[in-house]
């Protein structure tokens, strides 16, 4: 890529806008309705404890290496592998093999589209009380399963594409940026409010007390550490896309480790967040959090609340929230393959967003009555593979000089030497980890 090219180059324009992008893209559904069953389920702080080890330990290996990489090549994955083959003479092979994270984020994106059209749905209903109508829990598994069906949400589902892509086709600066430094601290603001109210309701204080509790027997599970290193590792929304994609946008007086720090940080913050008020919530009835994924958001939830003083307010609240959650996401996993459209076909900003706006559209509602299959296929098999080639070609290919010059860029100090091993072995190797036990566990993301 030429100087003039990436001089030319829509980018961020301020360091928390940046942030608060990668915070958006890594901030969705694992944290609202994976993360909190998973903390009831193994334990509470039994859980908690091994999953705060590997958000660190991938925190400060993967997402610092794909922020880097990304702004080091200045590209997504196809031209980011292409450079990095290309000191091997493999440019070609390079960028083939970046298709595969780059379809991955399509994929991702197409069945993510279906679930956000779900979540639009039941914001608006309940701004009109409709969420709220069914009698019992039957009746709320019956609606979701009316809606969650083959071509069952067409109209709410084009909506959200069409606000997805209206705010991407404003660039990264103008639209991209502007909308997630917007959504994220409503989302952030809106989840805080739902916690306090939950807090004050009678045996909420079980559902606390739980979250906090560690069981130095239940560490001794190795399904535990599975769980929880599947659950760091796609909430911190790795494979070889996203952040990689977001990195190339980013300025290189920008301290990337400080960054991903924060990512980490404020993206933990969202799953507790979402486990302080989900679990209380289910305490205060005596129920047990045992489902997770869509039935516990569109059925369990939604009937929990209805028993709540100021449920009409509790329900729009919280959907609204999930909606700005579910909105970032799919902003994320949508621009590789807007931003492959325009790297390496040279088309403009409008023409790459209606392409695959045209694409997303159309298999997104073919594929409703399929989309947790298609869901599970993606995430237990192209994203950690994706990320896996990812760090591959940054640590192993690109070497340490260039892992550590590319890193070090807008800090004060030089990275210290324990960025390339351990992203180099660790990181790597939690990569395989990962597509090893998601198959064999049936994903554990």
């Amino acid at each position: 890529m030429t100087d003039k090219k990436i001089k030319n180059r829509d980018s961020f324009r301020s360091k928390w806008g940046f942030i608060m992008a990668c915070i958006g893209s890594a901030v969705g559904m694992g944290n609202i309705w994976m993360f909190p069953t998973r903390v009831s389920a193994y334990g509470g702080g039994t859980f908690l404890l091994p999953y705060f080890i590997f958000v660190i330990l991938i925190g400060f290996s993967g997402v610092i290496e794909e922020m880097s990489f990304g702004r080091g090549t200045r590209s997504g994955p196809v031209g980011a592998f292409g450079q990095a083959l290309a000191t091997k003479g493999h440019e070609k092979l390079g960028r083939a093999v970046g298709t595969l994270p780059m379809l991955g984020a399509l994929a991702l994106a197409i069945g993510y589209s279906v679930v956000v059209g779900w979540i639009l749905k039941y914001t608006v209903g309940a701004l009109t009380g409709a969420v709220l109508k069914p009698e019992s829990i039957d009746g709320f598994s019956e609606a979701f399963g009316g809606m969650a069906s083959a071509f069952g949400n067409n109209g709410w589902q084009l909506v959200g594409l069409v606000v997805t892509f209206v705010i991407m086709a404003l660039g990264i600066a103008g639209g991209i940026e502007k909308a997630n430094k917007v959504m994220m601290p409503l989302f952030f603001l809106m989840f805080a409010g739902l916690a306090v109210y939950m807090l004050f309701q009678p045996g909420a204080a079980e559902g606390y007390s739980y979250i906090f509790r560690i069981d130095m027997e239940g560490l001794k599970n190795p399904t535990v550490w599975v769980y929880a290193l599947g659950q760091a590792f796609f909430s911190l929304s790795l494979a070889g896309n996203g952040t990689l994609i977001y990195g190339s946008y980013l300025s290189e007086k920008e301290d990337v480790v400080n960054s991903a720090w924060n990512v980490a940080l404020f993206d933990t913050c969202a799953a507790m967040l979402a486990a302080l008020v989900i679990i209380p919530a289910m305490a205060t009835t005596g129920s047990q959090l045992d489902q997770g994924g869509p039935g516990l958001l569109f059925i369990f939830l939604p009937n929990l609340l209805k028993g709540m003083p100021g449920s009409r307010i509790l329900v729009i609240v919280f959907f609204a929230a999930v909606l700005l959650a579910g909105l970032t996401s799919l902003i994320n996993l949508f621009e590789a393959p807007i931003a492959t459209l325009q790297e390496q076909f040279h088309l403009s900003r409008a023409k790459a967003v209606s392409v695959i706006a045209v694409i997303g559209a159309a298999v997104s509602l073919c594929i409703q009555g399929i989309v947790s299959g298609w869901m599970d296929f993606v995430s237990i098999y192209v994203c950690p593979l994706g990320a896996g080639l990812a760090g591959i070609m940054f640590f192993w290919v690109m070497g340490k000089k260039y892992v550590e010059a590319q890193v070090s860029k807008g800090r004060r100090k030089a990275v210290g030497s324990w960025d390339y091993p351990l992203g180099k072995y660790l990181f790597c190797g939690l990569t395989v980890a990962v597509f090893v036990l998601g198959i064999l566990f049936g994903g554990i993301g």
